[in-house]
Formats: C-alpha cells, sequence, structure tokens
C-alpha cells in the first residue's frame, strides 16, 4: 500500500483516467459498429464525422495509438465509399 498522500492520489487519478477511458475507447467501438451496420450513405457520412472525432480524441489521449486511428480512419472512409 502507498505511503504518501501523493501516491494515494495518484492511485485514485490513475482509477477514473482508467474508466474514463474505457468508456469512450467502448463508445467508440460501438460507434464504429453502428457505422458498418448503416445501409444509407448519407447517414453513414453523418456518422463518419463523428467517428472521425471521437478516434482523433483517443489518439490525442493516448488511449490509442495514433497509427491505429489513421488505419481506422482509412478503413471507414473506404467502407463508406463503397456504398452505392
Amino acid at each position: 500500500m502507498a505511503n504518501h498522500k501523493s501516491a494515494l492520489k495518484r492511485i485514485r487519478r490513475n482509477e477514473a483516467a482508467r474508466v474514463r477511458n474505457k468508456y469512450q475507447h467502448k463508445t467508440t467501438r460501438n460507434a464504429i459498429k453502428k457505422l458498418k451496420e448503416t445501409e444509407d450513405k448519407s447517414a453513414a457520412d453523418k456518422l463518419l464525422v463523428d467517428i472521425y472525432s471521437m478516434i482523433d480524441k483517443l489518439a490525442k489521449k493516448n488511449v490509442i495509438h495514433s497509427n491505429k486511428a489513421g488505419n481506422l480512419k482509412s478503413k471507414l472512409t473506404k467502407h463508406v465509399n463503397a456504398m452505392s
């Protein structure tokens, strides 16, 4: 167990950040699944903009790697562009 006040505070902060990151990451994954299930191109375009924002925020906070963010955005864009 931690002996210093600062270490105890750090434990609390890490737990709060872990829960927040987990929530945001899961929300993004669910949005991506929703986009992949969408049949309508105009609805997919609107979703894509929101998902881009979510992915960029995760990459900025180092929840996901920046290369993974780029790969996800690329694949999702290809998926939306392939819709008729």
